[in-house]
Parts: structure tokens; C-alpha cells; sequence
């Protein structure tokens, strides 16, 4: 135990952060729990590998701009009966990258979608798959600017590259004639290569109205919908269910007997 100081001092320099924090603990109780020194070194050795991995999970999270951590096992599948809860967790398990599948999220405000993409993208990212969340209207003004800037191919090929892109709220605002021809091309080069995950609010067959071009909107749904899981979303809006939670937790007691009570309280003491 002489040279323990050092030793410690020696795999913090080596930034083994979590083999010095467990070696203390596994010599604490050597006594009532003896390990040889080879079974020692693997179960230090461990430690330090799942946190080096979660490091790594951690910064591909932070990296794929998430608006929240949310995973599947958060989401409530008993308000919305209409989702097939097997389906969605087979779409977890990340089996349609293996086929460069895409996902489509269609419903109304409120019911899901985000919340469903974003559990995908997460699982992603634990499963070490390059994977990126950016909102509609950010990824138009983003490939707008760089093609004002002569950068549209550097942009065009960022957002080509990860396996997973989750493109949400497509249908909130309307979508001019130049970022339409800039979105299809990046569809287009994604195309059977990789995965897109889609959340929209507006029926596939009004597409035309966003995009302002209806053949254009068409060329971009032909190359989605192929090989694609499309889920339909018809249900009620978990915002609203947790507004009018937190309304009638806000209310304050409930005295509605109040009144008459006091009446009669009232009329004994006369």
C-alpha cells in the first residue's frame, strides 16, 4: 500500500479517471471479497471503458442538437392507443438504417412526433451511429445562406453524410421555390444511401402547398416514401394534456362547499 499515492496520482495523469475512483473501493474490501490480481485489472479495466463509452454516447448526443433527451421508454403509448407501441420499438432498434429506410411522423400539433423522432435519434447515437436533428425551416435558411455564400456543396454534403437526419416540423412554413430545388437535392443524395426521418403536420398530399411546387414536392415525396415506414399519428395533444394538469394543479383548493358551510355555521350561531 506504500506506493498507493502514487499509483493513483499516476492513473489520473494517464486520465484513467475511473480506474483510480474504483480502485480505492475494490481495495477497501479485498478482504471480504478477494480477487486475484488479473480478475482485479478486468473489472478496473471495465469501469474504465463504460464511462470512455458513455463519454462517447454523451458527446454524439450534444453533438446531434437534440431539443430534449427523450427516449421511447418516456413516451406514453396509453394516450395515444393509435400507435402500434410494437412497431415503434422495432424502428428503436434501428433495423431500417440496415436497409437505408426512411421514417415519416404525420399527424397534428402536439401528439408525438418530435418526441418519437428524437427517441430514434438518441438510440442512434448510443448505437454509435452518426446522427443530426434540425428543424425544417433552420436546415432551408442554412442551405439558402451557404448557396448565397458559394458553400451550398460543402452544406449539401455535411447534411448527406449522417446515417440518421431527422428533419422536423416540414409543413409549419411554407417553403420558397429556391430552398425547395436546395431540399431535393439533399434528399436526392440520400436516396437509398441513408436514413431520414421526417415530422410533418400536413397530409403527404398537400406537400405542393409547402414546397410551391407540386412536382417538385412530388419528387421529394417519391424518393422518402420509397422504402419508407410511414406512421400516422391520429390523437390527442400531450401539450394540452399537460397544460390542463398544470391548470388544475395551479387552481388551489378546491372550496366549492366553502360558502354554504359557512352559511350554516351562520345561522346556529343566531
Amino acid at each position: 500500500m506504500a506506493n498507493y499515492q502514487a499509483l493513483y496520482t499516476n492513473l489520473r495523469q494517464l486520465k484513467l479517471d475511473r480506474f483510480a475512483e474504483h480502485l480505492g473501493y475494490l481495495l477497501d474490501h479485498q478482504d471480504e471479497a478477494p480477487k486475484s490480481l488479473s480478475d482485479a485489472l478486468f473489472e478496473l479495466t471495465t469501469a474504465e471503458l463504460k464511462y470512455l463509452e458513455q463519454k462517447k454516447i454523451n458527446l454524439r448526443i450534444k453533438l446531434a442538437r437534440f431539443p430534449y433527451e427523450k427516449t421511447l421508454a418516456d413516451f406514453d403509448f396509453s394516450y395515444q392507443p393509435g400507435i402500434n407501441q410494437g412497431t415503434i420499438e422495432d424502428l428503436g432498434s434501428l433495423r431500417f438504417t440496415q436497409e437505408n429506410q426512411n421514417i415519416l411522423f404525420i399527424g397534428t400539433s402536439g401528439v408525438g412526433k418530435t418526441h418519437l423522432a428524437t427517441a430514434i435519434g438518441i438510440e442512434g447515437c448510443k448505437q454509435g451511429i452518426s446522427t443530426q436533428f434540425i428543424r425544417c425551416s433552420d436546415l432551408i435558411n442554412k442551405l439558402q445562406t451557404a448557396q448565397v455564400q458559394g458553400r451550398s456543396e460543402e452544406v449539401l454534403r455535411r447534411y448527406a453524410r449522417f446515417q440518421i437526419l431527422i428533419i422536423d416540423e416540414i409543413g409549419y412554413l411554407p417553403i420558397e421555390s429556391v430552398g425547395a430545388k436546395l431540399f431535393f437535392q439533399l434528399i436526392e443524395r440520400r436516396y437509398e444511401r441513408k436514413s431520414t426521418i421526417i415530422t410533418t403536420n400536413i397530409p403527404l398530399s398537400k406537400w405542393g402547398n409547402t414546397f410551391s411546387d407540386k412536382m417538385l414536392a412530388n419528387a421529394i415525396l417519391d424518393r422518402l416514401v420509397h422504402h419508407a415506414k410511414v406512421i400516422r399519428i391520429t390523437g390527442r395533444s400531450y401539450r394540452m394534456r399537460d397544460h390542463l394538469i398544470e391548470k388544475k394543479d395551479n387552481s388551489g383548493p378546491d372550496l366549492s362547499g366553502f360558502s354554504s358551510q359557512n352559511k350554516e355555521r351562520s345561522s346556529e350561531t343566531l
